[in-house]
């Protein structure tokens, strides 16, 4: 699964704070003090990446679960919200196993450990931004499993945010689906959440972060998770693939990421603070059982809600780098042919945009869409990746060269309002037999 194998030491994120430690805050003065941050801290982030995740045998966790107590849900009547706990705050570093799967008593697992750190990315020459990142790497660890695996994911937060992991298009247990404030209480930092669940959606699917998510999943907190089918693959018959790609596509707003990452630290290192101290309880914090709970708070003034004028932001989105697999064209990887081969590409759309990704020189099939195989397949040259959609495509080896791939927005093909740039490719023959060679190749 895992990409790459470096270690290193996050060091975690500096930010510039006032200190409250000794301070008595009531909860109305917290909140607007809260809503009072500014992005003029300074992130000062290391820049060495975590390791990958590692596979380890079926059945064999990495840890001893045995040996941890982990939440249940609240003794209710009827639904609420996991959020809702009455020991919710800072506990230090907890392993938290929900219900809703089997234990590893009972099935096998395939086990892969994940780790959010905050990692300096390069997204094209001359242009880093701090981003959110899994295992350290831009976009996430690609899942490879095969039909019917049983898969254990150790989920750590290792940074001073909240953070969840739900897996886009997979169908799994409720508790598993990773959605703050409907199925999980968010992974505080310093804790383990395992997700367990068996691979039974078949074809191209991902997974990102399901909290803040416009910053989290929108800087880099997303992945493709890919489920091989049981026997032979029926779309090997009619197109005899042996190159497989993924392409994630993403769009930035590095401004945005850098202004909204610092506030948000720097509002958090407050707020796991007085969790520490024992000063907020759940509906401080905007966790209510419900509906009518939270509008009382607000009606009361006991609770001001972030969306308020004043309090939030207010900070467009106005991306201005786009990117295939985290880079920047060109930056970004060449799709490798041969004459008379079929390769695969699997698009996965972790943008908040539509992007509509042409080919020249060829058409190409597309065969599947949100991991489910088309009744039949459409030749196109241009196809339209709607935002949190996967798209498949099948393209033959039959007119050799160096051609662009792009997204036909073209916009989205500029660094910064620089052409060209952002979203491009190339699908290059390797065995094209000619002295030309284009003007800027990245060999990766």
């Amino acid at each position: 699964m895992s990409k790459k194998n470096d270690t290193a030491a996050h060091k975690g994120a500096a930010v510039a704070v006032s200190s409250i430690e000794n301070e008595q805050i009531t909860r109305r003065g917290f909140l607007r003090a809260a809503g009072a941050l500014t992005g003029g801290a300074v992130l000062a982030a290391s820049s060495q990446k975590l390791s990958a995740a590692q596979t380890a045998d079926p059945g064999h966790s990495g840890h001893d679960m045995s040996k941890h107590g982990g939440h249940s849900m609240p003794a209710t009547g009827g639904y609420q919200s996991m959020m809702f706990m009455q020991d919710h705050g800072m506990q230090g570093s907890r392993i938290i196993e929900p219900p809703g799967a089997p234990s590893p008593t009972e099935v096998e697992y395939k086990v892969f450990d994940l780790d959010v750190q905050i990692v300096e990315h390069e997204i094209v020459p001359g242009v880093k931004s701090h981003m959110f990142a899994f295992n350290g790497q831009v976009p996430g660890p690609e899942f490879h499993v095969n039909e019917g695996d049983w898969i254990q994911v150790n989920f750590t937060n290792k940074t001073e945010e909240m953070h969840t992991i739900h897996w886009h298009g997979m169908e799994l247990p409720f508790y598993m689906d990773g959605v703050p404030m409907v199925t999980q209480d968010p992974v505080h930092p310093g804790d383990t959440f395992v997700y367990r669940f068996q691979a039974k959606s078949v074809g191209t699917r991902w997974y990102h972060c399901h909290w803040s998510t416009p910053l989290h999943a929108g800087s880099a907190m997303h992945g493709a998770f890919i489920t091989h089918p049981k026997g032979k693959e029926p779309l090997q018959k009619r197109f005899p693939y042996v190159r497989d790609y993924v392409l994630m596509l993403e769009s930035w707003d590095v401004d945005f990421l850098r202004e909204e990452m610092n506030s948000l630290l720097a509002g958090m290192k407050e707020v796991n603070l007085l969790q520490r101290q024992g000063k907020l309880d759940a509906a401080t914090h905007g966790f209510f059982r419900n509906y009518e709970a939270f509008k009382k708070a607000v009606d009361s003034g006991t609770y001001i809600p972030p969306y308020l004028q004043g309090r939030s932001s207010g900070v467009e989105i106005k991306p201005n780098f786009f990117a295939i697999n985290g880079k920047s064209y060109p930056a970004t990887q060449r799709l490798v042919i041969k004459q008379g081969e079929w390769i695969r590409i699997r698009f996965i759309n972790a943008s908040g945009l539509s992007h509509h990704m042409h080919l020249h020189g060829h058409d190409f099939w597309w065969v599947s869409q949100d991991g489910n195989e088309l009744p039949e397949p459409r030749r196109l040259n241009t196809i339209h990746v709607e935002p949190g959609g996967t798209y498949d495509v099948m393209v033959y080896g039959d007119n050799p060269g160096y051609w662009t791939f792009h997204d036909h927005k073209t916009v989205h093909v500029r660094n910064n309002g620089i052409y060209p740039g952002g979203m491009l490719t190339v699908l290059a023959y390797e065995d094209f037999q000619s002295s030309y060679q284009p003007s800027i190749s990245v060999d990766q």
